[in-house]
């Protein structure tokens, strides 16, 4: 029974060799395609969250700013109508 033992043992250690080889190709498969990825937005000029909620935010002060305004001005020109 020791030469069945010695081939299932050979094919273990291939086995174990063959999904570290895998595992290996995975990491390296996961890194390419985020580097592409990476690539491609940056190709694309897209914007960082933080950077899409500060301009949001700017824009939301300039209507507020822009509603203020426009109530002033309906005032000074009832003044002037009077």
């Amino acid at each position: 029974m020791q030469p069945g033992n010695k081939f299932f043992d050979d094919v273990s250690k291939l086995m174990t060799n063959a999904m570290g080889v895998a595992q290996g190709a995975k990491t390296e498969a996961e890194t390419a395609m985020k580097s592409f990825i990476d690539r491609w937005m940056a190709d694309r000029d897209f914007v960082t969250r933080d950077e899409f909620d500060a301009v949001r935010a700017m824009a939301q002060k300039a209507r507020e700013e822009n509603v203020a305004l426009e109530a002033r001005l309906a005032v000074l020109e009832a003044k002037l109508s009077v």
